[in-house]
């Protein structure tokens, strides 16, 4: 079995992705680090996985464990990569991060969109984008996978092929998305408290959210992102507009760019994000307004699943040789 070290595991990633390998059948979680649960049992902080670690407890960081393992998956804060990437690339084994540290492709781009210098810009280019519909080789043959963020994947999904096939144009783009409140972590604060969340729906990090970098450089477009918090707890639907070139068929080019894909579900009906729950699915589907001349897609995810611990996990399978989908599922949890 791989031994994965999985650190940030309090979290609801972290969770998600014990929950996933504990059903993986060639991948089993070596140890679970999480600073401030360190002691305490897995089953304290993730009460849904008793039966899958009985007796594992959570550990503090510690680089001598890694020496143990041999794959690590990172669930932490943007900056935390940074600061322990020397401990946890010394070992060599593959490392999939799920943070922002080097999803992008220059300091510079970081600084502008985090507001804050990158520690080791010396290592952006030695990770690889975490998609696997699109850098599905240069996964495979990387040792650092840096997975994208939940709104990036919804949005990257539904646009890039239309892009790429020219159906509408590269300038102007405009993505509404909605998450449910587990995309803004574990920790409770006012915006995510029960009494503000339930009954309400609001949009926030405007014209600024640090997701529009990825957007735009998954997609080679300009894009302006809104993100919605929505009263539910798993999810992302994303709505995207962009203007036609002329007469498309862009769900027959959604169609045509994923008819291999395991993961992705291109159909004619407006997708649903309880479609997606608990999966590493992404459902899709597309129209052109020839009234407006304006073409709009949509697309639907587990921002924990595909959005998070699901494409991590996605991406280890290839960097490891395995079955893209071991311990995956392209099926929901309805209702």
């Amino acid at each position: 079995m791989i031994r994965a070290a999985v650190l940030g595991a309090s979290g609801y990633v972290g969770g998600e992705l014990m929950r996933l390998i504990a059903a993986h059948p060639a991948m089993e979680v070596g140890v679970a680090f999480a600073a401030s649960s360190a002691g305490q049992p897995v089953a304290a902080l993730h009460p849904h996985l008793p039966l899958a670690y009985p007796n594992m407890r959570f550990s503090a960081w510690d680089p001598a464990h890694l020496s143990s393992s041999d794959l690590v998956f990172a669930a932490l804060p943007h900056g935390e990569t940074q600061r322990l990437a020397d401990e946890l690339l010394k070992p060599g084994i593959p490392f999939v991060d799920l943070g922002a540290d080097f999803r992008l492709d220059s300091a510079s781009e970081y600084e502008r969109w985090y507001g804050e210098p990158h520690a080791r810009p010396d290592l952006i280019d030695s990770f690889t984008y975490g998609l696997p519909e699109f850098f599905r080789d240069e996964i495979k043959t990387s040792k650092r996978v840096a997975a994208p963020g939940c709104y990036p994947t919804a949005a990257g999904l539904a646009l890039r092929p239309l892009v790429e096939a020219g159906a509408i144009e590269a300038q102007g783009i405009i993505v509404d998305a909605a998450s449910g409140v587990s995309g803004a972590g574990r920790s409770a604060n006012a915006g995510t408290h029960f009494c503000t969340v339930d009954g309400n729906f609001r949009a926030y990090g405007l014209l600024n959210h640090r997701h529009t970098a990825e957007m735009e450089l998954t997609t080679g477009a300009s894009v302006l992102f809104t993100p919605h918090l929505m009263a539910a707890s798993r999810g992302i639907l994303a709505t995207c507009y962009a203007r036609a070139t002329g007469p498309s068929d862009p769900l027959a080019i959604l169609r045509d760019a994923y008819a291999d894909e395991p993961f992705v579900h291109v159909g004619e009906t407006a997708p649903e994000t309880k479609w997606a729950t608990g999966s590493n699915a992404a459902f899709l589907t597309a129209r052109h307004d020839e009234r407006t001349g304006t073409v709009v897609a949509l697309a639907a995810i587990d921002n924990l699943g595909k959005g998070a611990a699901g494409q991590m996990i996605q991406c280890a399978n290839l960097m490891l040789g395995l079955d893209e989908g071991a311990g995956l599922s392209n099926m929901g949890v309805c209702p």
